[in-house]
C-alpha cells in the first residue's frame, strides 16, 4: 500500500514538472559543519586601462583574509585541463591556443611531463611536512610549474623568505623568470589567490576555469554574438562598470569596485544584460541560446572543478576567486548542493 502511495506521489510530481529530489530540503541532514563558500566577482585586472599599483589591492585581501578560507580557487585552466584540449584540438576550436600555454621549454629544463609532475606533486603534498625547509619549498614550486600549475607555484614562491628565492633543487633561473612575471600584466590569479594563498600558510591554490565546453563556431554565430554584445546603446550596467574600471587610483576605488561588482543588483543586470538578451534572441540557429548553452555548460563544470577540489574538505571554508559575470551562476549552482552554505562576499567587503 505504502509503495502503491509513494508511486502515485511521484507520478503527480513528475507530472507537475517538479523534481522528485530537492538537495537543499536537506541541508540539515549532514555530520559536521556544512562547507561555507564564499564567490568574489572579479574584474579581470590584466583587461583595466590603466595597470593597477598592486598595492592598492591590499585592503581588498585584508577583508577576504578575515573570511580565512581553506582553500581558495582561481579562474585558470588546470594543467590536465590543458592536456586534454591540445589531445582534442579539432573538438574545442581555438581554446587550447587562447587560454594554455607550450609547456616543452619546462619539461627540458625538469624532465617531467605535466602527468608526470602533477603526480609528484600528490605525492609532496601527502606527506608534507608542518615546517618544510626552503629546498622542499623551492623544489615544489619547481614541481608546480612543470605540472602547468603556475598560480601554485607562485603560492611556494611567495611562502619562501625573500633571501630563499633564488635557483635550486629544481627551480632554475628560467623557471624563476616565469614565477616573477616581470612585465607581465597584473592578473587575479595571482595578484589576489596566490598572494592571500601565501599570506594565509596555504599550499597551493586550485585552477578550476574549464573550456572544454569550447567547440568550433560557425561565422554566423560569431556575427551573432558581435550584434549582441555591441548594441546601439550599451546596458547602464556596462556603462557604470566601465566608469569606475577606468578610475581605479586609490584602495578606496578598489574596494568599491568590487562593492559594485558583488552587489546583487549589479549581478542581476549584468545577467539579463548579456545571456537574458542572447536567451531573446531570434535567429534561425537560435544562435543565442547556442551561446546560454555553452555558457551554462562552461560555469556547471567550473563548478563541478570546485566541488571536485573541496571534496576531501567536505567543511572547508572556501574563497572563489572568478570573473564577475560567473558569480550569479556559481552562486545559484552552489546552493543546491546539500552540504554547501553560500556565503555573502558582500558583508566582508565592507
Amino acid at each position: 500500500m505504502l509503495m502503491v502511495v509513494w508511486a502515485l506521489a511521484a507520478a503527480q510530481s513528475f507530472a507537475a514538472g517538479t523534481p522528485a529530489f530537492d538537495p537543499q530540503a536537506h541541508k540539515r541532514e549532514i555530520a559536521g559543519r556544512p562547507a561555507e563558500v564564499l564567490v568574489l566577482g572579479t574584474g579581470h585586472l590584466s583587461q583595466l586601462p590603466e595597470k593597477l599599483d598592486p598595492k592598492l589591492l591590499e585592503p581588498l585581501l585584508d577583508r577576504l583574509a578575515r573570511f580565512n578560507p581553506d582553500l581558495i580557487t582561481v579562474e585558470g585552466l588546470s594543467g590536465e585541463e590543458c592536456d586534454v584540449l591540445l589531445r582534442f584540438k579539432a573538438q574545442h576550436g581555438t581554446a587550447w591556443d587562447d587560454y594554455c600555454r607550450p609547456t616543452d621549454d619546462i619539461e627540458a629544463i625538469t624532465g617531467l611531463t605535466v602527468p608526470a609532475a602533477a603526480a609528484e606533486v600528490d605525492r609532496a603534498l601527502v606527506s608534507w611536512p608542518a615546517k618544510p625547509t626552503p629546498a622542499q619549498r623551492r623544489r615544489l614550486a619547481m614541481l608546480f610549474l612543470a605540472a602547468n600549475d603556475r598560480p601554485s607555484a607562485t603560492v611556494q614562491w611567495l611562502r619562501l623568505e625573500p633571501a630563499e628565492r633564488h635557483a635550486g633543487d629544481g627551480l632554475t633561473d628560467e623557471l624563476i623568470e616565469i614565477l616573477e612575471r616581470k612585465g607581465k600584466p597584473l592578473n587575479e590569479n595571482y595578484a589576489i589567490g596566490s598572494a592571500l594563498a601565501a599570506r594565509l600558510g596555504l599550499e597551493r591554490v586550485y585552477c578550476v576555469d574549464d573550456h572544454v565546453a569550447d567547440s568550433p563556431d560557425d561565422p554566423g554565430y560569431a556575427e551573432a554574438m558581435q550584434s549582441l554584445w555591441n548594441p546601439a546603446k550599451k546596458p547602464a550596467v556596462l556603462e557604470e562598470y566601465l566608469r569606475r574600471q577606468a578610475k581605479l587610483h586609490s584602495s578606496d576605488d578598489v574596494l568599491n569596485f568590487y562593492r559594485f561588482l558583488n552587489d546583487p543588483k549589479t549581478q542581476r543586470a549584468g545577467i539579463a544584460a548579456d545571456m537574458g538578451a542572447a536567451a531573446r534572441q531570434s535567429t534561425p540557429q537560435l544562435y543565442g541560446r547556442q551561446y546560454l548553452a555553452w555558457w551554462e555548460e562552461r560555469n556547471l563544470r567550473m563548478v563541478a572543478n570546485i566541488r571536485h577540489a573541496m571534496g576531501k574538505h567536505p567543511d572547508a571554508r572556501v574563497l572563489v576567486i572568478v570573473g564577475s559575470t560567473h558569480k550569479g551562476y556559481f552562486d545559484t549552482y552552489l546552493n543546491l548542493m546539500q552540504d554547501v552554505r553560500v556565503i555573502d562576499a558582500g558583508q566582508f567587503l565592507k
